[in-house]
């Protein structure tokens, strides 16, 4: 077996407890240990581990306006870090991999807030950048929902879907 984490991260352990919490259906107590590390680590702090707090943040946030915040956080940070960062805490990442995904998010929180042409634009960019990923389970995850986040928004449908995960 390799090991994947290049370096210990106590932040990222952090994270994966709380995480782990609103996997378990522990969504207040996610939130609040996730905000909690965000409050450590500052809105100035290491942009690896912003991007990964507000992205996860923003999935237990149950205000669509706020979860939007978070979003934007996650993108921004995400454009301040680089893979050489992100591969000291797993070997195998690259930053150009999280795009998708926080495209997705945006443009899923820009539909639910009736913000269809906002939400368009983000549809595209994760669509544009799909390709990055890897032929797998998550690839797959990402492609279905972005699937269903263009359909709504076609549709101007503000309901949430089911399988978001701030749903």
């Amino acid at each position: 077996m390799t090991e994947a984490t290049a370096t210990p991260d106590p932040v990222m352990q952090r994270v994966t407890e709380a995480v782990t919490l609103g996997h378990q259906g522990d969504r207040d107590g996610a939130r609040a240990g996730l905000q909690e590390v965000w409050d450590q680590i500052g809105a100035e702090g290491d942009p690896f581990h912003r991007c990964v707090v507000a992205h996860y943040l923003a999935d237990v946030t149950p205000d669509p306006q706020e979860e939007l915040r978070w979003d934007e956080r996650a993108l921004a940070a995400a454009h301040e870090t680089t893979d050489a960062r992100a591969q000291e805490y797993d070997s195998g990442l690259a930053v150009a991999g999280f795009f998708p995904s926080l495209h997705l998010n945006l443009a899923d929180v820009l539909r639910r807030l009736g913000r269809f042409d906002e939400a368009a634009v983000h549809a595209e960019h994760a669509a544009a950048r799909i390709d990055i990923l890897p032929d797998d389970g998550y690839a797959s995850t990402i492609r279905e929902a972005l699937a269903g986040v263009r359909y709504a928004i076609a549709a101007r449908d503000t309901s949430a879907r089911e399988s978001s995960p701030s749903s």
